[in-house]
């Protein structure tokens, strides 16, 4: 049967996905099928989109992928991909893929920050970076080095870029943008649990009979599980219920039994009014029915409260740059509230039980961590303000929505939460996470379920959706951000920190204990004028932030040097002073972790293109530009603490002044124990640019054709990062055996992976402190943070109580409805909301080059109500101009599009860099969690 290519590749793809879904394949079209892949190579992988985690397999042939298809043994994904997952392959073939390093230079060669980008080598590109970051080391110290990071590194990129930050650098200004994406769920986590990460798993969906989505499109940013949510509402429509709680209809929607539109910032409300119903309603909250598990709560959890005066986290009084004027009289009318705010009519009855009223003038202070156990009392007293009456007259969010009927969407959620032998999953994404109380409403969410014993039970669970890849693997397991260390640890604490420095083989005292640069205050820093090196990885750094001009302005126009690894020129390589080039995905050895603890690997599939290589080898290789005298000296950092100089104790370890940071950190005698065996699985047939070199014969850092380390770094950077967590509740597998499996649900135990955790069935840590404590219960929250603290009331902590200690013990918080910092007034009278779209990721940079996605949504739309259109006199179609305090864009109008807004509100997308809305968000963030609030901010509308 002959085939042209189009049609063999046709014809393979309809045999697969025929297969997948269980059809039963024509036997000319499966011959014709496998005729076509008799010279392909299919491997398997994970996909490079969203935190799902769906497995796929791809095919090569000659040295480049020619197809991709959903992977029938992902037990995620089950063979199924979205439209983007379709596109893997693709994404690494734009016609403008970076290829080899560019500088901004001078006529004369020289590095010039006005200058044009013009090609160089590798060795001249790490001669800038090294220059530039020694300047910066001896202007600012550790602090003025700065890493914009990823929740889409490798786990391999992140742990070696982590080590050489904090272990060679000593500078904990390393940030993913995995803090814009799940920092609030991480707080929450670790507030309520001691420990971070979800305690149920995706099989949740096909044991429950209930689906709540907060602030969360599933249909289009995490579309696979949607087809669970389907298949599972589609097994028993009567019994299986949806419900959508939103600020806006979008298709997610299109199959909830009940549908709620409330108005931003509102679930918090919303939460507080579930739980009122259900303490109000219990006998012992002085109602007439048995709700509340009084046993299992009596076991397992404590009340807690924490301050409500915790501002928004913005800029705050006495920094440069508000001094220095960089900030307009209309910008400072919102940051203005976050020294002080004066408390509305529609929060003060949430408040009163704190002790404030309406009109009273709120002191901010920076947002703490601090909470302290109050009595049941208490946490009733706080829900007290939430009737049903107060919740749907501040919470109904379409204005032609009757109030009625908003009621009886409020009370049928309640009914189904309550409902006995009913099992509930709550699922949310960026609507609870991207909010100025983000850790609040995280909490709030566990309240609910832990008071009806509907946590951490098959089927029944608060869960947060990961938007990136390895935004749980690489930002949060292997600890990626400021404050922290693989595996839970945090760089505060001094045990902690003595552990890392054990593990690196590095000098007691080498690690800084201040981590407080996280990724908005990098931004900030630059604009001060503290940080003066920032490298941008595996993100947009400069398109995904809100309040994006004053970055860029920084970026361009400051004593700095700013450079952006990327596979394609994006706004931060645009902005950049250098751009590297990136090897992609399939391109290199990796690892993610996904949202229910799935930890996925993958093999290099093709080399890279051009000259570009991976994240992994650039930090190896700027690691050998920097030596023990370099680096290990005193320095003093801006809070007053002294980072001790130790190069005598490195000198006592074998260590000389010039041993460099690539010997130390990462070419060691533990690191060259991990052999190149290219006749042993999972080497063998495998191409391995950084251990080997390859074809390319690339010219690396030091001017020479790179021939490879020679050791297995990808293992052990692997290996060496998952000691942390053996023994402690965060247990991998082995490099190996994660090359033959699809992923594994940490923590792997024996073997066996946890399905949900805290529960003496399934866990087996929990077994262990239960049995240890010889309690009978069956669960133990056994996360070991704040386990200790002060006990109170809702107005504070008293310190004659003393403290309490909760092992094994999760925490319900009292936290109640506060206003967002800014909200729609007379000048900017319409709420903004951003998000993303199915066919676009993120900034757009991988997506917008594929053409079949690029022709599906070509723009970034602004998605209108169509009574707002008319009153504004425009038309679908048109342009507008979305405005707010800080800039504007230009958009074009869409009435009747997937996303379909109530009057009052509009929503752009953030992919397009062409409709550059973060200029236009507000740069608000969770004053806990420090994640940015991209779901809010005022704006008026105006015809172009």
């Amino acid at each position: 049967m002959a085939l042209n290519r189009r049609d063999f590749l046709k014809s393979a793809a309809a045999a697969s996905a025929a297969s997948a879904v269980g059809i039963a394949v024509p036997s000319s079209l499966e011959a014709a099928s496998n005729d076509a892949q008799k010279d392909w190579r299919w491997d398997k992988a994970a996909c490079r989109f969203c935190g799902t985690g769906c497995g796929i397999m791809l095919a090569t042939k000659n040295g480049k992928i020619v197809a991709v298809k959903g992977d029938p043994a992902a037990p995620v994904n089950r063979g199924l991909n979205c439209i983007k997952g379709y596109f893997n392959a693709k994404i690494m073939y734009g016609a403008d893929r970076l290829k080899t390093p560019l500088l901004r230079m001078n006529d004369k060669g020289e590095f010039d920050k006005k200058g044009k980008f013009k090609p160089v080598s590798w060795q001249r590109a790490f001669d800038e970076m090294e220059k530039h970051a020694k300047k910066a080391l001896k202007e600012s110290g550790p602090e003025g080095v700065a890493v914009f990071a990823s929740g889409q590194y490798t786990v391999m990129e992140g742990y070696a870029a982590q080590k050489m930050m904090k272990g060679g650098f000593r500078s904990n200004a390393l940030d993913p943008n995995a803090r814009h994406c799940m920092a609030s769920a991480v707080v929450g986590f670790y507030q309520t649990f001691g420990i971070d990460e979800p305690s149920g798993c995706y099989d949740d969906i096909e044991i429950t009979d209930t689906i709540v989505t907060w602030g969360s499109n599933m249909a289009e940013m995490h579309p696979i599980l949607w087809s669970r949510v389907s298949d599972r509402k589609l097994s028993n429509p009567d019994k299986v219920k949806i419900v959508n709680i939103q600020t806006y209809t979008h298709r997610t929607c299109d199959i909830g039994d009940i549908n709620i539109i409330f108005s931003p910032s509102t679930d918090l409300a919303i939460w507080n009014y579930v739980a009122r119903e259900i303490v109000f309603r219990d006998k012992k909250g002085g109602g007439k029915e048995d709700i509340i598990d009084w046993d299992f709560v009596n076991e397992n959890l404590v009340f807690t409260a924490g301050p409500v005066n915790i501002g928004y986290g913005m800029r705050r009084a006495g920094e440069k740059s508000l001094k220095d004027g960089k900030y307009t009289a209309l910008e400072m009318e919102t940051i203005s509230k976050e020294m002080e705010k004066k408390v509305s009519a529609k929060e003060a009855p949430a408040l009163e039980p704190y002790g404030y009223k309406e009109g009273d003038v709120m002191k901010n202070t920076p947002g703490t961590l601090k909470h302290w156990k109050i009595s049941f009392e208490d946490y009733k007293k706080s829900l007290e303000p939430f009737t049903l009456d107060y919740v749907a007259k501040i919470a109904k969010g379409d204005p032609n929505e009757s109030i009625d009927s908003f009621k009886k969407k409020l009370q049928a959620l309640a009914e189904l939460y309550i409902e006995k032998g009913r099992k509930v999953v709550s699922f949310w994404t960026m609507g609870m996470n991207q909010h100025t109380r983000g850790t609040w409403v995280n909490t709030l969410s566990y309240n609910v379920h832990f008071m009806l014993n509907k946590q951490a039970l098959p089927g029944n669970g608060a869960f947060s959706l990961t938007g990136q890849p390895s935004a749980c693997g690489t930002a949060r397991e292997v600890g990626t951000f400021c404050h922290r260390l693989p595996a839970d640890m945090m760089v505060k604490n001094p045990k902690h920190r003595a552990k890392a420095e054990k593990v690196w083989k590095i000098p007691a005292g080498t690690l800084n204990p201040v981590g407080n640069q996280h990724i908005m205050k990098i931004h900030r820093d630059i604009e001060d004028g503290v940080v003066k090196f920032a490298w941008v990885n595996v993100c947009n750094a400069y398109q995904d932030s809100a309040s994006a001009k004053h970055w860029i302005k920084a970026a361009r126009e400051m004593d700095n040097f700013i450079v952006t690894s990327d596979g394609y020129p994006g706004i931060s390589a645009k902005v950049s002073d250098l751009v590297l080039p990136s090897a992609m995905i399939y391109e290199k050895w990796g690892a993610y972790g996904n949202a229910e603890r799935r930890t996925q690997h993958w093999r290099q599939q093709v080399l890279p293109v051009g000259d570009a290589m991976s994240d992994t080898w650039q930090w190896i290789e700027f690691s050998k530009r920097f030596t023990v005298k370099d680096l290990w000296g005193e320095y003093t950092l801006r809070n007053g603490k002294k980072l001790p100089n130790v190069i005598a104790d490195a000198k006592k370890m074998g260590y000389k002044e010039d041993t460099t940071m690539y010997d130390i950190l990462f070419a060691n005698k533990k690191a060259k124990s991990y052999k190149i065996n290219l006749d042993k699985f999972p080497q063998k047939g495998f191409d391995n640019s950084e251990c080997l070199g390859d074809s390319r014969n690339v010219k690396g850092s030091d001017g020479k054709v790179f021939k490879g380390y020679g050791f297995m770094v990808h293992e052990y950077l692997f290996e060496e990062y998952a000691s942390f967590g053996r023994g402690h509740g965060h247990d991998l597998a082995p490099f190996e055996v994660y090359h033959k499996v699809r992923g594994l649900k940490w923590p792997v135990v024996d073997g066996k992976e946890t399905q949900w955790r805290f529960n003496v069935k399934y866990d087996p840590y929990a077994a262990k402190a239960v049995k240890e404590s010889g309690s009978k219960s069956t669960h133990a929250f056994y996360g070991p943070l704040a386990k200790k603290i002060l006990q109170g009331n809702l107005t504070g902590p008293d310190k004659k109580l003393g403290k309490y200690a909760l092992p094994n013990k999760a925490k319900i918080f009292a936290r109640p409805y506060m206003d967002p910092p800014e909200m729609p007034d007379e000048k900017y009278d319409t709420w903004l909301c951003t998000g993303r779209v199915l066919e676009h990721w993120h900034s757009g940079t991988m997506t917008m080059r594929v053409p079949e996605l690029f022709r599906a949504v070509p723009e970034a739309l602004c998605y209108m109500n169509p009574k707002d259109a008319k009153a504004k006199g425009v038309k679908r179609g048109e342009l507008v101009w979305v405005e707010s305090r800080r800039g504007k864009v230009k958009a074009r109008v869409e009435t009747r599009g997937r996303n379909r807004p109530p009057q009052g509100l509009v929503f752009v997308p953030w992919f397009d860099e062409k409709v550059f809305i973060n200029k236009v968000c507000l740069d608000a963030t969770c004053p806990m969690s420090k994640q940015t609030d991209y779901k809010k901010c005022a704006v008026k509308i105006t015809k172009a």
